[in-house]
């Protein structure tokens, strides 16, 4: 394995475009190093980046973290329908708008989906 990941896989890692990485590598929030005309990070990096993500450093013991991106918010009188792009995955969560308010919950933004259930049934 490479002790370097290039852009693109990083942004496969975290569940974020290209495009968002150059941003934030703008913005301060993330070092690039240069091989060549490409972007790379250490792999050592990737774990820091993952945890700055969540934006909480609040323990709990829910396991199933899935740190992404908002890439929907719809609200009405008193509920919200907020839905992340984790990495491959779809999350959809519905919450209070008070709730999705409070968090500030916008399109763009980075949030973590944590995952704590006994029991999830789908049937088609």
């Amino acid at each position: 394995m490479s002790e370097f990941l290039r852009i693109g896989e990083v942004a496969q890692a975290v569940g974020v475009s290209v495009d968002t990485l150059r941003r934030w590598e703008q913005q301060g929030r993330i070092t690039f190093q240069r091989r060549g005309s490409q972007r790379v990070l250490p792999v050592a990096e990737l774990p820091r980046i993952l945890a700055g993500l969540s934006g909480s450093s609040s323990r709990s013991s829910a396991r199933n973290r899935m740190p992404g991106i908002v890439v929907g918010v719809e609200q009405d009188g008193v509920m919200a329908k907020v839905e992340l792009a984790c990495g491959d995955f779809r999350i959809v969560s519905l919450m209070s708008r008070e709730a999705a308010e409070d968090l500030g919950l916008e399109v763009g933004k980075p949030a973590v989906a944590v995952v704590k259930a006994t029991t999830v049934i789908v049937e088609a």
